[in-house]
């Protein structure tokens, strides 16, 4: 766990000096035209100046380390930001707004659109990063339901689902989530509008490689597509077979089980309501904490880090969440 008494948390000029130290390892980048000569960079100083403010001597323009990040003309101290940014990173189920509200002494509000630029910065550039397994590797996947779905969900030929007879809703209302794991490496989660078998591979296909082994349950959702993979090996869960050994390999689904469980954990326990139109953003950030956990040799304080090295190019503003939030 990181140092709460550390200054960064609570002087403005300590957490800018920790920011620039993080964005700009080998000096001032100009955020504008992308100038990084040092000599073509002038430090601003002055009793009308704010601390922090460079000028690019090419394109003449100023600027600070918060230009171009989610953090970006807030009137919210920077240590505020980057406390929230720790406590969000280190959470292994999240942090409520409500919680940051109380811990950094802001309003509600405030801390809701805080809690939401930070997810921004957690989200994964997929073509960046690349496919999931490879050669010799396992990918499991899966599909999960939770909450109540805000749009009826649309089946084949214009129908709407409807709940069974007994009244359940099953997966009918409830939004559906599909994961992707990387034994022993990376998770990836999908907000989904159906779970067919169109859908289901067009997730696979552009996030795991075709060279992995693929485990899946027994859902028919995965024949086809596991075809396009080394091998597909599945369990069935209806059977109350949830592992199996062929040779030296292991088979089950129980890896992306233990992602939809802390992910649920943190929805249910911690945020207990998330709107439909938000809950891809949610996804990001259990995804973020997962790809750097404790198993991984990634500590509390490194993970919080890489949030930060993160926060560059994905502004956020509060009318984009307002517009999805009553879209």
């Amino acid at each position: 766990m990181f140092d709460l008494t550390n200054e960064i948390y609570h002087d403005a000029n300590k957490a800018r000096e920790h920011l620039e130290a993080i964005q700009w390892p080998d000096g001032a980048i100009c955020p504008h035209c992308g100038n990084c000569d040092q000599t073509r960079i002038t430090k601003l100083e002055g009793k009308s100046t704010r601390p922090g403010v460079y000028k690019c001597n090419d394109c003449r323009k100023p600027f600070s380390v918060t230009v171009g990040t989610v953090f970006e003309r807030s009137k919210i101290g920077l240590h505020k930001w980057i406390l929230a940014t720790h406590l969000m990173a280190s959470s292994k189920k999240g942090m409520s707004a409500h919680q940051l509200h109380r811990m950094l002494g802001v309003t509600y509000k405030t801390a809701w659109f805080m809690a939401h630029r930070i997810r921004e910065a957690m989200k994964e550039d997929v073509k960046t990063s690349g496919p999931l397994g490879g050669e010799g590797k396992t990918v499991e996947a899966d599909e999960t339901y939770i909450g109540k779905r805000e749009t009826p969900r649309q089946l084949s030929r214009g129908r709407i689902a409807k709940p069974t007879k007994s009244g359940k809703a099953g997966g009918a209302e409830k939004r559906i989530v599909v994961g992707l794991v990387e034994r022993g490496g990376k998770s990836r989660m999908f907000l989904v509008q159906n779970a067919t078998k169109d859908i289901l591979r067009d997730v696979l296909v552009r996030n795991a490689d075709r060279k992995s082994n693929l485990y899946t349950d027994e859902s028919r959702l995965y024949t086809e597509t596991g075809k396009e993979y080394a091998t597909h090996k599945t369990t069935k869960h209806s059977a109350k077979e949830y592992v199996r050994y062929e040779g030296d390999a292991v088979i089950h689904s129980n890896t992306i089980e233990g992602v939809f469980s802390v992910f649920k954990r943190g929805m249910i326990g911690v945020y207990q309501h998330c709107g439909e139109a938000h809950l891809h953003r949610y996804l990001a950030e259990f995804d973020f904490r997962y790809n750097r956990r404790t198993a991984l040799k990634v500590s509390d304080r490194e993970r919080a880090d890489m949030l930060l090295e993160a926060i560059r190019g994905k502004r956020l503003t509060y009318r984009r969440i307002d517009e999805a939030r009553h879209a």
